[in-house]
């Protein structure tokens, strides 16, 4: 599998969704893992890191799910590439950072990503469109269990998956949802959100994760505590409070319909007319008003099968997949400004 196949055939939850409000986006599941006896990634020389890469890349493209699909080293790919594979989730902005002894495994579907090398030895990862954590949890645990049958998994009777940081000690998982709230924004709740999550052990951040903001009202809901529960117990935990989440978030949207209708059907409006006429759009404006319109395609007040593809919307929208569509070598911000305007413009109208 080449670069291009796996950006010309986007992920099935870009183009598919189980969420009729356009509430929920994705469901992911991340894996920590490491190898007994051997140095973490941050303290491995290079040729440790380069042994290491051998020996789990080459047990991981047996795995009959990963056969077939995209590999590469880290250090063979250009700077546009990897922020590609962020900007498409496939990668971490960590891993980007790094080069020699790293490497990305993903499969056909691109459901599944395997990172070598990044904070730990492997990072395996499983995204599904909608609220599905219990089945992303039972597609990477086949991939995790293939993998723990070929390679000396370092693990701890009492402590669990040995991990280079200790808040990933024990299970090893993260459990995240990313989600489209902005009837919680708008209404001044995410506080309340944020402070409730937190009594549970999880965590709200923004579109890429820690340390980004929640750009278009997107939020990531994650686990945070890995030891202590098992892997069923966190994926339950997260499961409850992102479908009671999103029923919130759903609630607050007819709330603002009820109340304030005609400023929310202006506020639609405007943004559809914006979206559909200006020249110039950088990503955070182009993704708030496309937030908008998703809502107000939930509420019946803009078509729905005009937004159809808004999430592969949102990928070929982002800095680096703009780059790639630019017929010059070097784009202005400016440039990929009207690039993004063009594109939102030619899918909101169909053409």
């Amino acid at each position: 599998m080449l670069f291009d196949d796996l950006l010309n055939n986007p992920a099935k939850w870009m183009v598919e969704s189980r969420d009729e409000h356009d509430i929920v986006l994705t469901s992911r599941i991340r894996l920590a893992r490491n190898l007994t006896a051997t140095p973490f990634p941050g303290w491995a020389t290079r040729q440790q890191r380069e042994e290491t890469l051998k020996l789990t890349s080459g047990e991981a493209r047996q795995i009959p799910v990963m056969k077939g699909g995209y590999y590469a080293e880290l250090s063979g790919l250009t700077q546009q590439q990897k922020q590609l594979l962020v900007e498409r989730h496939l990668i971490s902005r960590e891993l980007a950072a790094r080069s020699e002894g790293c490497a990305v495994l993903i499969s056909r579907s691109q459901n599944a990503s395997i990172l070598f090398n990044e904070e730990d030895h492997l990072r395996l990862q499983y995204i599904l469109p909608g609220i599905q954590l219990k089945k992303a949890w039972g597609a990477i645990s086949k991939i995790d269990s293939e993998l723990e049958a070929r390679l000396p998994y370092a693990y701890n009777t009492r402590l669990g998956y040995i991990t280079a940081c200790p808040t990933n000690l024990g299970t090893g998982m993260r459990a995240s949802v990313m989600m489209h709230l902005p009837g919680l924004v708008i209404s001044e709740q995410m506080q309340q959100v944020v402070q409730a999550a937190a009594q549970l052990n999880i965590t709200v951040r923004g579109l890429y994760g820690e340390g980004t903001e929640a750009t278009g009202n997107l939020f990531q809901i994650s686990n945070q505590s890995t030891l202590g529960d098992s892997e069923d117990q966190i994926v339950e935990r997260m499961t409850r409070f992102t479908s009671d989440l999103a029923h919130q978030e759903w609630n607050a949207r007819r709330r603002l319909l009820q109340s304030s209708s005609l400023q929310v059907k202006d506020r639609v409006s405007r943004a559809y007319g914006l979206l559909t006429n200006a020249t110039l759009l950088s990503t955070q404006e182009a993704l708030a008003l496309l937030s908008f319109l998703r809502m107000g395609a939930s509420l019946d007040i803009f078509s729905h099968q005009a937004l159809k593809n808004v999430n592969k919307t949102i990928m070929n929208i982002q800095p680096a997949h703009l780059a790639r569509l630019s017929t010059t070598d070097q784009t202005t911000s400016e440039h990929r400004d009207q690039i993004r305007a063009d594109i939102i413009r030619k899918e909101l109208s169909g053409n």
